[in-house]
């Protein structure tokens, strides 16, 4: 008689196919626990709650008897009650990877297997990184493509360069919205209004706005999504990825990073799916390039440079920034924001929990790092109220690269500039009661005013560093420096 496999214990961020059909998994039962604990304990974004009970009570419903939907205070009594070992997947964090080896210890957990969430294998990382100290995208990106064989002629990048990021950085056209298809949208169903009944429920303080369900929760969903954005989208995608519209949220986006967090899609096959819009003439090289870099680039990177760094690397704090968050900050609250482009961001987060990587950098992470915001509190913040905002997303794209305060591990300066880069690359200026060319008086751009403070406060450092020793020179001639520092210091609305 075949002895029976130990089933599969999977986390709520490891519900695709790929994760659960691969090698010998056809056979096993598949183990989700809804642990009340995990929700108590973490808060975060109502919508991100809903996302991950949707996901995992839809898997449930699609592997029908095959799966084992267990709701329990916590993963432990969940598994004991069990009352077998089960395999698992190395979990996404430091702290969950740490709980996962104990329960192996206590006769819980049979095996631990590598997680295939991402292309590239811890292992490889680690021989690909050597003895490295710091760590640049470029030159990873560049390995990913050879090693993947992704937009390449034989040994050369296709159209013979490998980064077309000079060419997606245009500036918004001078209309509401860009026009162009709308992104993907799911249907609530049964199971959503089931989903939004329990959360109600709960005894638990959720941040943010209730749905209605904005992103994928399903493979078949996630399939569908990608379709949309690679046929309708993603031709202009690229030309404008960088620019923002206050009346246009989604703007070219994929609207992808859900799914992919949730490993709902294999991101070799959104990669690919790229490749062959743009080998086909579908779409351009640039715009095919720039979403392939966000995935087989920069989402690979920080997913390995998490593991690489270690949890001390929240410790880092490059500028001495102790500032606590702000209760508007902390709250979402948009309505108590002046300037334009802060509230929009704010409010986005707070509608939708998601808003695209220039408004995080640009924006919400450069105000942050002006005002001095606590790094690893800004960290926290992020993860919990970004619906794709997981343990090992945010460390690496906060501490790095919006604060730059690791020193320069995994970036070369910090990201931040005046409300000049705002202008050109928004419409926010237009209606704002803020000027961005002015720094000192009632109309000053806290932008831009923080730009000047900022650099202030840090010349020393910024000096010594090439990329932006220019920046504390121009400080240095302004005649009302010191004005706008004691202005900023004091300044109680932005």
């Amino acid at each position: 008689m075949e002895e029976e496999q130990d089933p599969l214990w999977l986390f709520g961020d490891q519900l695709g196919p790929h994760i659960w059909s691969r090698g010998d998994h056809e056979e096993r039962d598949i183990i989700l626990v809804e642990s009340q604990s995990a929700f108590t304990r973490r808060g975060g974004h109502r919508q991100k709650a809903h996302l991950l009970l949707s996901g995992m009570r839809h898997l449930a419903a699609e592997l029908g008897d095959r799966a084992h939907y267990q709701r329990a205070a916590g993963y432990r009594e969940a598994l004991i009650d069990l009352g077998r070992p089960v395999v698992v997947y190395e979990p996404t964090s430091w702290a969950a990877s740490r709980f996962v080896h104990r329960l192996a210890d206590e006769g819980l957990v049979s095996e631990v297997l590598p997680n295939p969430s991402f292309a590239l294998s811890r292992i490889d990382f680690q021989e690909w990184a050597g003895g490295k100290k710091h760590f640049r995208l470029e030159d990873f990106y560049r390995s990913q493509r050879r090693r993947f064989d992704v937009l390449m002629n034989g040994d050369e990048p296709a159209g013979g360069r490998w980064n077309y990021d000079h060419d997606n950085r245009e500036p918004p056209p001078k209309r509401s919205t860009l026009r162009i298809d709308d992104p993907w949208w799911p249907t609530e169903d049964d199971i959503d209004e089931q989903v939004r009944a329990d959360l109600d429920a709960m005894d638990v303080e959720f941040t943010g706005a209730d749905g209605p369900r904005l992103f994928a929760v399903t493979h078949e969903e996630a399939q569908s999504a990608l379709t949309t954005f690679i046929d309708q989208r993603l031709p202009t995608f690229g030309k404008w990825e960088d620019a923002m519209l206050s009346k246009d949220w989604t703007m070219a986006h994929s609207l992808l990073s859900v799914p992919l967090n949730l490993s709902l899609l294999d991101p070799l096959d959104a990669v690919h799916a790229a490749e062959s819009a743009a080998r086909d003439g579908s779409v351009g090289l640039a715009a095919a390039e720039g979403f392939i870099r966000q995935i087989l680039g920069w989402r690979e990177y920080v997913w390995h440079l998490y593991w690489h760094f270690g949890p001390e690397y929240l410790s880092h704090n490059e500028y001495d920034a102790h500032t606590p968050l702000p209760d508007w900050f902390r709250d979402l609250d948009a309505d108590a924001v002046t300037a334009h482009c802060l509230s929009d961001a704010l409010a986005g987060v707070r509608d939708h929990g998601w808003v695209h990587h220039i408004p995080r950098l640009m924006v919400l992470g450069s105000h942050a790092l002006q005002q001095g915001y606590d790094p690893a509190e800004l960290t926290e913040w992020f993860r919990a109220n970004f619906v794709d905002g997981f343990d090992w997303v945010m460390p690496v794209n906060v501490i790095g690269m919006s604060q730059h305060a690791d020193g320069g591990l995994m970036a070369t300066k910090p990201y931040t500039s005046g409300g000049a880069y705002i202008t050109k690359m928004s419409d926010y200026c237009r209606d704002c009661e803020y000027d961005p060319r002015t720094r000192l008086g009632e109309s000053a751009c806290p932008f831009t005013a923080g730009y000047w403070t900022f650099t202030h406060r840090n010349s020393k450092k910024l000096r010594a560093n090439q990329r932006t020793a220019r920046s504390v020179a121009s400080m240095t001639r302004l005649d009302d420096i010191d004005a706008v520092v004691e202005q900023e210091n004091h300044r109680t609305r932005f």
